[in-house]
């Protein structure tokens, strides 16, 4: 099962998104921005070159004026095939020529450029030679919130991402633990994922017993042994758009102490989702989560933010942590997901990706919270 293929975005949609990230340059006094392949690219206009090489790729917008492509000429017939390329103008480039004179030509010569996070340095030094009167700033720096707010086709994605990853735990949920390596269980995991329409598996996080104290752990070569928690942590894209939740199973029955840690983080997570509403500040969200295990006691043992924005990719702003005053705003979409982690002994998180509705939340995950057991 797979579920109905979305509805396709449009030469439209990504027009829209490239006007609305021009406009957002120009009024945070950018000159434009830059971007490079990677998932700005195809978020602004639907275009993955097929391979990420040393050629420069690089849109460019800037208000008021025509969105433009820099392509190499031998991938030019690929962008042109890209759903957003009726909305830009193409300009290809020859091995032998000097990409950066072609795309200076279409610069501000003594501009600031926010620039795509992931864009190589050797185009960026290649730019400067060539103008040394730009500078430039990252996109997440300048622009955090560029992506962050999803329209009601970028919900639908999200929400069919959240479910088949739910469809995953109940299945995973049935297998057996005991006497099996981590890597095993992550290879079910990832299969499973897969079967329920992910296209890609970014991360199968099989944590058993000290393990799960680890909060980034490698599924790897443990074998799970019966009386251990397991933090199971996955999720990738689904047409696009990405999932990512957790649950902690306990492998037979959990001593008193394991059920009441456990507790006390769903306890966490429910404080964490019901402090989503809109205008409310992203760092509410974790005080709210944060303060419940601090407040048992068990405050030193949280040492991750409380959560993190997903679309296009699995990870992106913004980010549910101290210090950040960003309001939440209709649209937007992330994990709450407190945990504590025990040196040496287990960790517990529970993790739902969460969306800001226009009068509080909406997760996207919906699997059992409690505590489960397997075998």
């Amino acid at each position: 099962m797979t579920g109905t293929a979305p509805v396709p975005f449009t030469a439209d949609d990504y027009k829209a998104r490239m006007d609305r990230a021009a406009r957002q340059a120009a009024d945070a006094g950018l000159a434009g921005l830059l971007v490079a392949p990677g998932p700005d690219l195809v978020w602004l206009t639907g275009y993955a070159p097929p391979a990420v090489t040393e050629r420069l790729t690089l849109l460019v917008l800037a208000a008021g004026r025509e969105p433009v492509l820099v392509v190499p000429t031998l991938e030019a017939p690929d962008a042109e095939k890209a759903t957003g390329a009726p909305a830009l103008a193409l300009r290809d480039w020859t091995d032998g020529k000097d990409p950066y004179v072609l795309t200076a030509a279409l610069l501000d010569a003594q501009g600031r450029f926010g620039v795509s996070d992931n864009a190589w340095a050797l185009h960026l030094l290649g730019l400067q030679t060539t103008l040394p009167g730009t500078s430039y700033v990252s996109l997440t720096e300048a622009l955090p919130m560029l992506r962050a707010v999803k329209d009601a086709a970028e919900l639908e994605r999200l929400a069919a991402a959240g479910a088949a990853a739910d469809a995953a735990f109940e299945e995973i949920r049935n297998v057996r633990f005991s006497g099996r390596r981590e890597s095993e269980v992550a290879a079910d995991l990832a299969a499973l994922l897969r079967r329920f329409g992910h296209s890609q598996v970014d991360f199968t996080i099989v944590a058993s017993g000290p393990n799960g104290a680890n909060p980034h752990h490698e599924a790897g070569d443990r074998r799970i042994e019966r009386g251990d928690m397991v933090v199971l942590d996955f999720g990738g894209l689904r047409d696009g758009y990405g999932s990512d939740t957790s649950r902690t199973v306990h492998v037979g029955e959990p001593t008193e102490e394991e059920r009441r840690v456990h507790d006390l983080v769903r306890e966490a997570q429910e404080a964490g989702f019901r402090a989503v509403r809109p205008g409310a500040a992203c760092q509410d969200v974790d005080r709210a989560a944060r303060a419940v295990i601090a407040d048992a006691g068990y405050g030193e043992y949280f040492i991750h933010r409380t959560g993190h924005g997903i679309g296009v990719t699995t990870h992106e702003p913004p980010y549910m942590i101290e210090g950040e005053e960003q309001p939440l705003v209709p649209g937007m979409c992330f994990s709450v997901e407190p945990g504590v982690y025990l040196p040496g002994r287990f960790g517990v998180r529970i993790e739902d990706i969460v969306t800001v509705t226009e009068d509080g939340g909406r997760r996207l995950n919906d699997t059992e919270r409690g505590m489960v057991t397997v075998d």
